[in-house]
């Protein structure tokens, strides 16, 4: 349990380090943190109480931030729409003119079907994704470990 929570450790030190170098995380990229911090709270809970449980939530967060990555792979590849805030397609109807013409936040938004850096022909979201599984398996293994 303690190695599955290390991995989401770095994982999520991994999109930091990648957000400190200039590549802005989108809505999809923030989303995917939040079960690796839940993974690496289950972890340490786990110190002191490493239970089937522990290990049942600990796989359950790293599922979760795979699913979302695979989410997020699929808006980045246009299999499907992503959330409208940062994917385009938003209604512009409740805009003025003066806010469509505004460059105030152009900096800001970071679009989520965008892939801001990939290796070996995948993205930041789909290495995460492969990442989750393997760490959604060492939890796995974990709780085989402690019905034993």
């Amino acid at each position: 349990m303690i190695l599955a929570a290390a991995g989401s450790a770095a994982l999520l030190l991994g999109a930091y380090t990648f957000q400190a170098l200039g590549y802005a995380p989108c809505k999809l990229c923030l989303w995917q943190r939040w079960p690796h911090g839940v993974a690496i709270l289950v972890g340490v809970v786990a110190i002191f109480y490493a239970r089937a449980v522990t290990a049942v939530v600990g796989a359950l967060a790293a599922l979760t931030t795979a699913g979302f990555g695979i989410y997020h792979t699929g808006v980045e590849r246009g299999w499907w729409e992503g959330p409208s805030s940062c994917s385009g397609g938003g209604d512009l109807s409740g805009l003025s003119g003066a806010d469509m013409l505004s460059t105030e936040t152009l900096d800001k938004v970071v679009m989520c079907d965008e892939v801001a850096w990939a290796f070996a022909g995948l993205s930041m979201a789909s290495w995460n994704a492969v990442a989750s599984f393997a760490l959604a398996c060492i939890w796995a293994a974990a709780l085989v470990r402690t019905l034993r």
